[in-house]
This record gives C-alpha cells, structure tokens and sequence, in this order.
C-alpha cells in the first residue's frame, strides 16, 4: 500500500470562525442548500456528529458519483481543524483504500482566511496515484468553496 499526499490553498475574505462554521460544521445542511446539483443530502450514520461519526453523503443528479462514506477523524473547533475520511463510495476505485482529508483554516493578514487541505491517497498494491487523477476533485472542491463564501457574502448575519 502507498500513500500519495496532495495539498492546495485556498484563500478567502470570511474570517476563520465564520468560515469554519458554514463549510465546516454546518456543511451537511448549508451545502444541499446552495448547491443541490453537487450534494443531495448528508445524513449521519453513525454517531453525534463529533469525531468517529460515520456519514453518507449522496450527491446530485450533477455528479458523476453516487454517494460516499465519512468518517470523522478530529475536529479542532479552536484552531479551525477538520480531519475525515473517505471509506466507502462510488468514488473509490479498485486502486484505493481510502482517502483522508485535512481542512485546516488560517487567519491571513487582511483578515479573510487561508484554507489549506491535504487529501491523503491510501493505494492498495503498488497503484501510483497522478495529480492530473486528483484535479477533478480539487476543482469542484474550490468550486463548492466559493459558493459557500458567496453566500456568506451575501448574507452578512449568518454564521456570525
């Protein structure tokens, strides 16, 4: 088994503990919300939410994937840490175990935020993951990112 680390930045102009509670905490219901055609609903499997619940995450008619499997490996509510896992899901291939995501918010100098997430690829056998393989996946991320910071900007009472 190999592991493959990919990690990119983000920057926004909503400041961590805004930004943290909307994309983060609050994902499962803001996400649907604002883009149905990427996620359909979040429902908890398994747990309260904290570290070690297990949730299905099905996404919509725009996807190519049909659902997925989280588990939750750490929140860090103080210093805008969150850590999960991909385990289950049409998104995972023959070549993949499973896949582990650190979203970690930054406070940056003009008092936006910095997101930066590293996606860990745990490769069964000698399978080499590519960038090119992964840039899908981190397009639709900051996709879903800047339409979270839209909404934000849009509706300034919110997640304050």
């Amino acid at each position: 088994m190999g592991v493959f680390t990919y990690e990119t930045e983000f920057t926004s102009v909503i400041p961590p503990p805004r930004l943290f509670k909307a994309f983060i905490l609050d994902a499962d219901n803001l996400i649907p919300k604002i883009a149905p055609q990427a996620v359909k609903c979040a429902e908890i499997i398994e747990g309260d939410g904290g570290v070690g619940t297990i949730k299905k995450i099905s996404f919509g008619e725009g996807s190519q994937f049909g659902s997925v499997t989280h588990k939750i490996d750490g929140i860090d509510k103080d210093n805008f840490v969150y850590s999960y896992s991909l385990v289950e899901g049409d998104a995972l291939s023959d070549k993949i175990e499973k896949i582990s995501y650190e979203t970690k918010l930054v406070a940056s100098s003009d008092g936006g935020s910095i997101i930066k997430s590293t996606s860990n690829y745990h490769t069964k056998g000698d399978v080499e993951i590519k960038e090119e393989h992964v840039k899908a996946g981190k397009e639709k991320a900051s996709h879903l990112f800047k339409l979270v910071e839209g909404y934000l900007l849009a509706n300034p009472n919110e997640y304050s």
